[in-house]
């Protein structure tokens, strides 16, 4: 069996599946009917409005990311719908907060689902992988925040540029060259329990021992805070750098325990475990000299003329909140859903179905990406390169760009050797 099919069954409880039973709209309806212009439309088109929906976490561990993420999303829906919006309609997009939590997550989708036409963000692996059976039901087309791998496969969801796997195999191959690593060395490995966590380590594992380094396993629950322990068990075990996929504020932690106790070695994290709001913290000096980050995006301080745009509007509309890189994530997606929708109106088409053919019809979609993505594929992520970024106070996104994009030589083996 492949790895996906056995993280998503093991994510899918039986009462989750009890709960989406009947709650969703009928297959039938995903096909359509045609307004006066000849439009086929279907749930959530008004004559007038595209209603659309977002489920994210905007109080849950995940909140700085779920709330960036959010706003660059809505920031940019507002700047289309001042241009005259999509298809002679405004695009409405309906709010839920799930605050990283599956049967919240669950309920929420059950309420909103009758009455949109896409999902233009859902956030949280675990919760993603509890709603899969149903997304694919109502033929729901679904953009994805957030990037595990053992997602892909689905139709009507869609991930956008690389997967915490992927990324996590390019990102280790840096590390190695970064921290000097030789055969036999030992590497922490931190992770947080769960589909984000567990998808990250499985890259981890495959570069690891692609390297011929043995990495020490440590794992933590989204709750965790203090990672002292786990930084004592790394210290004692002699690793010279570790990898570690977990959320922002034990990364603050982990790497001011670690230079706090003399284990000042490299640090890899994956994208979500990082905000600019940690070079506020005690942990400022630390984060700056150890931390990398394995990143689908580039940093928001390059030359690229729409990244800077992103920011400078990003700070205009919201200026008490830093941006960060899932405001990169969020407007993304928001132009995803757009590009989407609007090769659905060209294809007078804007039922389910239509707007799922449409998105699978985007082969080299770049606007409001750093290069062209191809989304024809379910199976596959619209990208398999990854960008290693460095905290940097004072720049936009706190980070500088320290190399990228980058595509480990062992990364077609990781992605063609089925797991299980």
């Amino acid at each position: 069996m492949n790895r996906r099919h056995i993280l998503r069954a093991a994510a899918v409880t039986a009462s989750t599946a009890l709960v989406l039973t009947g709650c969703s709209t009928k297959g039938g309806d995903a096909a359509g009917s045609s307004d006066k212009s000849g439009v086929k439309t279907g749930p959530g088109i008004t004559d007038t409005a595209i209603k659309v929906g977002a489920l994210t976490d905007i109080s849950g561990p995940f909140a700085p990311l779920g709330k960036s993420a959010l706003q660059a999303e809505q920031l940019h829906l507002k700047q289309v719908n001042a241009a005259g919006g999509v298809c002679g309609r405004q695009i409405e997009l309906l709010v839920r907060d799930h605050g990283f939590d599956v049967q919240k997550a669950v309920a929420a989708y059950a309420e909103v689902e009758p009455q949109i036409a896409a999902f233009g963000q859902l956030s949280g692996s675990a919760q993603t992988a509890a709603l899969l059976d149903s997304i694919e039901k109502d033929k729901l087309q679904t953009i994805q925040i957030g990037a595990s791998g053992t997602v892909l496969g689905h139709a009507h969801l869609r991930l956008m540029a690389s997967t915490y796997d992927i990324d996590m195999v390019n990102g280790v191959g840096f590390l190695v060259q970064a921290a000097k690593l030789k055969k036999g060395d030992k590497v922490g490995h931190v992770y947080i329990e769960g589909e984000y966590g567990g998808n990250a380590a499985e890259g981890a594992r495959f570069a690891a021992r692609k390297a011929g380094i043995t990495l020490v396993a440590q794992t933590v629950k989204p709750t965790d805070k203090d990672l002292t322990a786990q930084v004592t068990a790394l210290r004692a075990a002699g690793v010279k750098a570790i990898v570690f996929s977990g959320v922002p504020a034990q990364t603050a932690s982990l790497v001011g325990v670690a230079a706090a106790t003399g284990l000042k070695v490299p640090v890899l994290s994956s994208a979500p475990a990082y905000v600019p709001q940690l070079l506020a913290t005690p942990a400022k000096p630390a984060l700056e000299k150890m931390l990398y980050v394995a990143s689908p995006w580039p940093a928001l301080s390059g030359d690229d003329p729409a990244t800077k745009k992103l920011a400078d509007d990003y700070t205009k509309a919201y200026p008490k909140d830093p941006v960060n890189q899932a405001a990169q994530a969020g407007n993304a997606a928001a132009s995803l859903l757009v590009g989407t929708l609007k090769a659905a109106c060209e294809a007078k088409d804007l039922s389910r179905d239509g707007i799922g053919k449409a998105l699978r019809s985007l082969t080299a979609y770049a606007e409001g990406f750093h290069e062209p993505q191809n989304f024809s594929d379910p199976s596959k992520a619209s990208s398999t390169k990854t960008y290693i970024v460095q905290p940097a106070a004072g720049l936009p996104g706190g980070l500088k760009e320290v190399q990228g994009p980058i595509e480990h030589p062992a990364l077609a083996e990781y992605l063609a050797t089925p797991r299980g």
